[in-house]
């Protein structure tokens, strides 16, 4: 399977598209004003203590104050906090916890007005970015991620990824680790990690222990609140989190941006280095590979797919609601259920590449076709299973319901991807929709109704549409018109109609019947 990563830079944000063999799956942004990236790390002083929530206010900076839950506080808080102020103050030089004397581990299932009092500074980390109306929420369990490993200070656990199966690889991991780690800092073997040699994972080490010295050398200056550790740019972040060997090219459209990536990729992966190119044309880097085509064909509340078949996705404030339609198509299948069974495997391909894509977090609730045989279902449930494996968010997937049903938690650590899909209506007639879906996002649906009526042998086909879609159809070099005859070798007459609705559009055979 070939991935790309495509960046695109632009004056004040940059946006990753991930593609898996020419399909848009993943897509992130980066803006150059957003102070609160989940990983970033905030000198930060406490509000007030909420005995009924079990939690804190935090103020790091932000027009809301940050969340704290005390079981986001960690066993060693006593330790962060004396180590803080200790550093803060200016009477601790030595940042190495080497010979720095743990506190009491707090109690599991204390209360947070015991731990800790308003007014008082803290390290804490952004676990969740500020979403809609609330603030980030944090914890000061912290935790700086690098390629092969997480450092965790205060700890003195190793621990590997459940990812990594292998007993014999697990076992070798944490006595190389164990054996290179300093005192006073845990570790967490990421999945990568397998098969590295220890001079490799050592030097991921040493990294991450210069980042905890430069963060700590802060303190003592630093303003209350105030970050004291920025998480590395999101395009290094975005390559330490998912770059493997599969990776076949990484564009960019920046120079700068370019030069910085393919040093980071030659630190990582020096034998890869030749994938990153630096992209130089005068069409947009988006739409030269087909980026721009798939977002606005794939954000939009309608969701078309393979077959006929399409999802409609809703958004509410509690949860998201997708629900699966089979469409008008034909089909060979010998029965209902196998018609059912079809459409829901190609949904739930679809869906698991949709939650990626709009990074959905929260209750998510699919509404599949039913289907009566119980093995039937279970096919579906593993199917989904296996398609989300690659989700790098948290979540779970409870079996179907007995109403057809499949609900799943996703982790939501940063705001929803949401793309406007929608476009003003050049129809300007008395009574039309101020906006609507913009005509690329129709055309797929054209096409495939198109290629169903091809395939039964019509000599002759005439398309009725909408004056816009007919110019969209028929104008530019070469024109999708002109693509059907290449790849089907059957001129399709489009006509214009200047009654029809701006998504309206049917078929028409040699006799002037309507076929669809």
């Amino acid at each position: 399977m070939d991935k790309e990563l495509i960046i695109r830079s632009g004056t004040d944000t940059v946006d990753f598209a991930l593609l898996k063999d020419g399909r848009l799956v993943e897509l992130q942004k980066d803006e150059g004003g957003n102070n609160f990236s989940v990983g970033d790390v905030f000198i930060a002083k406490i509000r007030k203590a909420v005995p009924g929530l079990n939690a804190a206010f935090v103020n790091v900076g932000y027009e809301k104050d940050a969340f704290l839950h005390y079981h986001d506080l960690g066993p060693k808080l006593p330790s962060l906090l004396k180590f803080t102020k200790s550093v803060s103050t200016g009477k601790l030089k030595d940042y190495s916890l080497k010979n720095f004397p743990f506190e009491k581990d707090i109690d599991k299932n204390g209360k947070i007005s015991d731990v800790i009092k308003s007014n008082q500074s803290t390290l804490v980390q952004i676990v969740k970015e500020p979403i809609s109306t609330k603030g980030p929420r944090v914890s000061s369990e912290l935790s700086i991620a690098g390629r092969y490993i997480v450092l965790v200070p205060f700890s003195d656990r190793i621990s590997v990824s459940q990812k990594i199966e292998d007993k014999e690889e697990k076992d070798r991991l944490k006595r190389l680790v164990k054996s290179i780690t300093p005192q006073g800092f845990g570790v967490i073997i990421r999945t990568v990690a397998e098969g590295k040699k220890v001079a490799e994972l050592d030097k991921d080490l040493q990294n991450l222990i210069g980042r905890w010295t430069a963060m700590s050398k802060k303190l003592d200056k630093a303003k209350h609140p105030s970050k004291v550790l920025g998480e590395m740019n999101k395009a290094s972040s975005i390559l330490r989190d998912i770059f493997n060997d599969t990776f076949t090219n990484i564009h960019v459209d920046d120079e700068a941006l370019y030069l910085q990536i393919k040093d980071y990729v030659h630190e990582i992966a020096p034998n890869k280095e030749s994938i990153v190119k630096l992209y130089q044309s005068n069409v947009p880097i988006f739409e030269k590979f087909g980026v721009e085509r798939q977002i606005k064909t794939s954000f939009g509340k309608t969701v078309s797919m393979s077959k006929g078949a399409y999802l409609v996705i809703e958004h509410t404030e509690a949860l998201h609601v997708i629900d699966v339609n089979s469409g008008n198509r034909s089909n060979k299948a010998k029965n209902q259920e196998d018609t059912a069974l079809e459409v829901n495997m190609i949904s739930a391909t679809e869906i698991a590449r949709q939650l990626r894509l709009r990074d959905m977090g929260g209750i998510i609730v699919v509404d599949f076709i039913d289907m009566t045989k119980a093995e039937n279902r279970k096919t579906l449930y593993n199917h989904l299973r296996d398609e989300m494996k690659d989700d790098r968010a948290k979540h779970k997937i409870l079996p179907p319901s007995k109403f057809g049903l499949i609900q799943i938690t996703r982790q939501r650590v940063r705001p929803e991807m949401n793309i406007k899909t929608r476009e003003e209506n050049p129809d300007t007639t008395t009574g039309a929709e101020a906006e609507v879906e913009a005509p690329i996002g129709i055309i797929p649906k054209i096409t495939h109704d198109l290629e169903q009526l091809l395939k039964k042998d019509y000599k002759k086909v005439t398309l009725n549409t909408h004056p816009f879609i007919a110019a969209f159809l028929t104008k530019g070099i070469p024109s999708i018109r002109s693509k059907w005859f290449f790849e089907h070798k059957k001129w399709v007459k489009v006509l214009p109609r200047d009654a029809y609705t701006y998504l309206e559009y049917h078929f028409f055979d040699e006799d002037g019947n309507q076929i669809k």
